[in-house]
C-alpha cells in the first residue's frame, strides 16, 4: 500500500494533484481514483467521490476487523461512527462546527507552549494534568498564557489540555451509546497520551493502528476497488 502525507497548503487542490502524481508514479496502468474528505470536490479528474463517513467505517474494519465504534479526530473535525456486527454503518455523530477537540486545537495550544504535537507523549509522560476550563481555541489559548504567567509547568498544562480533549471525546462517544471494540483513528491517534486518557474516560479499551491516520483514504481505496471490479 502506497502512502502520501503532506500538510494542506493554501490551495488544497495543489495537495491533491501532488498526491495523485506521487502515488501513481511508476504504475503500469491508470488507477481508479476515489476522493473523500473536505477536498473531494476541488478537482474534476476523480473517478468517484465518497463521503468520509462511509470511507472511515470501511477503512477501520480493514485495520481492525472486529471494530464496532470508530472515534476519528483529525485536523478539522471529530466524528464517532457506529458499525453493526457486519461492519455496516449504523449511526454517526460529527463535530465540524468548532475547532475545539480537533488536531488543530491541539496544534495551536502546543505551539503556544513552544512544543510540537510530535513531542507531546514525551513531554506529558507521568505528568499530572492541570485542570483546563475552556475548550474554545481562542479562550483556551488565553487561559494557557495565564496559567504560564501563574507559574504552572507547561507539561502539566499540555497534559491538562489532552485530558480535557479526551474527556470531551468520551462524552461525544457516549452520545451514541457506543460499544467496543473501539478504534481510534485520525492524526491525533498517534498521540499515545491522548489514547490512554480517552480510555480512562470512555471506560473501554481503545485501540489504534499504525495506519489509523489513513483510515479514510483506505476506505476510499476499497470503494474504488469494488467499483472498478464491477466495471
Amino acid at each position: 500500500m502506497r502512502r502520501f502525507l503532506c500538510p494542506t497548503p493554501f490551495r488544497p487542490a495543489d495537495a491533491i494533484h501532488e498526491a495523485w502524481e506521487t502515488l501513481r508514479a511508476g504504475l503500469t496502468e491508470t488507477p481508479f481514483l476515489t476522493l473523500t474528505g473536505y477536498g473531494r470536490q476541488l478537482v474534476d479528474f476523480a473517478d468517484k467521490q465518497v463521503t468520509e463517513i462511509s470511507c472511515h467505517g470501511l477503512g477501520a474494519r480493514l485495520l481492525a476487523p472486529d471494530t464496532r465504534t470508530v472515534i476519528d479526530i483529525g485536523g478539522q473535525d471529530s466524528k464517532v461512527i457506529q458499525l453493526d456486527a457486519g461492519g455496516n454503518l449504523s449511526d454517526f455523530l460529527m463535530n465540524d462546527k468548532c475547532a475545539a477537540g480537533t488536531g488543530r486545537f491541539l496544534e495551536v495550544i502546543s505551539r503556544t507552549l513552544g512544543a510540537s504535537v510530535e513531542q507531546l507523549d514525551a513531554i506529558t509522560d507521568g505528568v499530572e494534568p492541570h485542570a483546563i476550563t475552556s475548550m474554545c481555541t481562542v479562550f483556551a489559548e488565553s487561559e494557557v498564557i495565564s496559567l504560564r504567567s501563574a507559574g504552572v509547568a507547561p507539561e502539566a498544562i499540555l497534559a491538562g489540555v489532552i485530558n480535557a480533549m479526551a474527556r470531551r471525546s468520551a462524552n461525544f462517544i457516549g452520545r451514541l451509546s457506543a460499544q467496543g471494540p473501539l478504534l481510534f483513528t485520525g492524526g491525533v491517534s498517534h498521540c499515545a497520551a491522548f489514547a490512554r486518557m480517552l480510555e480512562s474516560h470512555v471506560g473501554m479499551a481503545v485501540t489504534t493502528h499504525p495506519d489509523a491516520q489513513f483510515a479514510g483514504a483506505i476506505g476510499a481505496a476499497l470503494i474504488g476497488q469494488r467499483q472498478r471490479r464491477r466495471g
